[in-house]
């Protein structure tokens, strides 16, 4: 670990302020759509070709080695492959398999890290690119106060490709800008844990923000600028430290759902739709 959580996360805060997080890879130990090719599969949901394509896809992803238009690529494929998917169909395969193929699945490190803002008295908000329906219940099980997630589009029980919200990037900031409007908080008295470098935008906005496993673009940032990096090594399973409620069993869709809608967003706003 390089860098520290710093005293301003100890002690009570005497002003209103939040520590906001990201998910995939920052509390998230995987990208958790990954786990699920097999069971996807198994339900009829994928191909076994699109099960290698999209396990290829989100190995790119995790590894954080795909450049901007190598990831318009990979969102544009997973939008294919989830177009058409059955809601409750996909729910009921994730409650079925969630405990077989999530384990280990937080780190333990983001755990405490939360448990220890809420003690100073911040709130702690999830902020993801991932959908709301499984982020939400993901924030509840986390006790977060709040998340900000991207909301996917679904029409008569079915995920349509595309995203009516896309919490990306530059819009993760003005979301918690947003926020910290409506709330009250001291941005400059707040934290934010990330990962990757298309939260640069999220961390640049708080006083406090930490690089979490980063990639290679987030790390020589966060050299340059004197940010704490921090390394999460310890995943453990969510239930060994906080009760697991049924709604857990939502978790694991967002990434892949979220990524591929991104594209149809992204063309629509090219075409000026």
């Amino acid at each position: 670990m390089a860098g520290s959580h710093g005293s301003a996360l100890t002690g009570r805060v005497h002003h209103r302020s939040a520590a906001f997080f990201d998910l995939d890879k920052t509390i998230i130990a995987k990208s958790s759509s990954l786990a699920f090719n097999k069971p996807f599969q198994a339900g009829g949901l994928i191909t076994r070709g699109a099960m290698l394509r999209s396990a290829y896809a989100q190995f790119v992803y995790l590894v954080g080695g795909a450049d901007h238009d190598q990831m318009e690529k990979i969102r544009a494929f997973l939008s294919q492959l989830v177009e058409g998917w059955d809601v409750d169909t996909v729910k009921e395969i994730v409650a079925e398999t969630l405990h077989h193929v999530v384990d280990p699945i937080v780190y333990d490190e983001a755990v405490s890290l939360m448990e220890e803002h809420r003690a100073t008295g911040r709130d702690v908000v999830i902020v993801s690119t991932s959908g709301a329906e499984v982020v939400g219940p993901i924030g509840e099980m986390l006790r977060a106060d709040d998340v900000i997630a991207s909301r996917l589009e679904i029409v008569d029980g079915k995920y349509t490709g595309q995203i009516s919200y896309y919490a990306y990037a530059e819009e993760k900031a003005r979301a918690i800008q947003a926020l910290a409007t409506e709330r009250g908080y001291d941005l400059e008295q707040c934290f934010a844990y990330s990962d990757s470098i298309t939260d640069a935008p999220m961390l640049q906005i708080v006083g406090h923000p930490h690089a979490v496993n980063p990639d290679k673009d987030l790390r020589r940032l966060a050299a340059a600028q004197g940010w704490p990096i921090l390394q999460f090594t310890r995943p453990i399973t969510l239930r060994s430290r906080i009760p697991v409620k049924p709604t857990l069993a939502a978790l694991t869709v967002g990434t892949a759902l979220t990524l591929g809608g991104a594209i149809w967003l992204n063309r629509r706003r090219r075409l000026g739709a």
